[in-house]
């Protein structure tokens, strides 16, 4: 067995195996074994970053033909997934180890909805399979086989594995997606309002016809008006008629009019 390939199968052996472990991931429904297996997770992708850097730095130093260069010209293409690994992946997965902590006190207590979503988080396993999926051509271009470089292969093989690649990222987002529906607290029913019955609802009484007086017609309308007033108001007794014109000549007498004389001699006011 070559050198370089020595290097190339642990490296994909710790990409691949991350990238299974990830994948079951989210089918724990213990909090437990949740976070057991999220540690060996972190685990592992610390170490296929580790091992992945180490080749490629080691490529940096050594000369052309070195077994290192050879192996880090292998591992060109994990560099991105990588990095995604490093920057997205170590977090997520530190955060789900942490948050499985919380409910792992009892062995057989339940994994919440809301751990399984994060662990299906597409950031979570999808670097780690796609590092995994181009490890494995890495491996098998180190191995001296030209299958993957002749002419009518390397079109083809391409589309596949973009392929590969783009339903892989689906079925994350879609498993993510579902979890994430049932972590979601439902929302409380609201209350009907309750309809009356119309049973219940008292009809308004109707007028009767007879009892509405009708409007006269226009010559007799000023009869009619006068008729209702004098209805509304009735007439002064006799009595009082009588009295009135005795009240004034009395008012008259105590109260004399004024002479014609003073009252020319009073100024005009202006």
């Amino acid at each position: 067995m070559e050198s370089h390939l020595a290097v190339l199968l642990p490296i994909a052996a710790v990409w691949l195996a991350a990238g299974l472990l990830a994948d079951g991931l989210p089918r724990v429904d213990q909090a437990y074994a949740l976070r057991r297996r999220a540690g060996w997770l972190l685990v592992l992708a610390l170490t296929g970053l580790v091992l992945t850097a180490a080749v490629l730095a080691a490529g940096l130093l050594s000369p052309g033909g070195a077994a290192a260069d050879r192996a880090a010209a292998a591992l060109d293409v994990l560099a991105l997934p990588a990095l995604v690994v490093a920057a997205c992946t170590v977090r997520r997965v530190r955060r789900l180890w942490a948050g499985a902590g919380a409910f792992a006190s009892a062995p057989g207590t339940p994994a919440p909805h809301g751990l399984r979503a994060a662990a299906a988080h597409p950031l979570v396993g999808f670097p780690l399979q796609v590092a995994g999926l181009l490890a494995v051509p890495a491996v098998i271009g180190a191995g001296g086989d030209d299958l993957l470089t002749a002419p009518g292969v390397t079109g083809p093989a391409i589309t596949v594995g973009a392929v590969v690649v783009l339903a892989i990222g689906i079925r994350h987002a879609l498993r993510h997606n579902r979890l994430a529906e049932r972590a979601r607290p439902e929302e409380p029913a609201r209350p009907a309002w309750p309809e009356e019955p119309t049973a219940s609802r008292p009809a308004w009484p109707e007028e009767p016809t007879a009892s509405r007086p009708a409007w006269p017609e226009q010559p007799a309308r000023a009869a009619w008006v006068e008729q209702r007033a004098r209805a509304a108001w009735p007439e002064q007794p006799a009595a009082l008629r009588a009295a009135q014109p005795e009240q004034s000549a009395a008012l008259r007498a105590v109260r004399p009019e004024e002479p014609a004389s003073a009252r020319a001699a009073r100024p005009l006011h202006v």
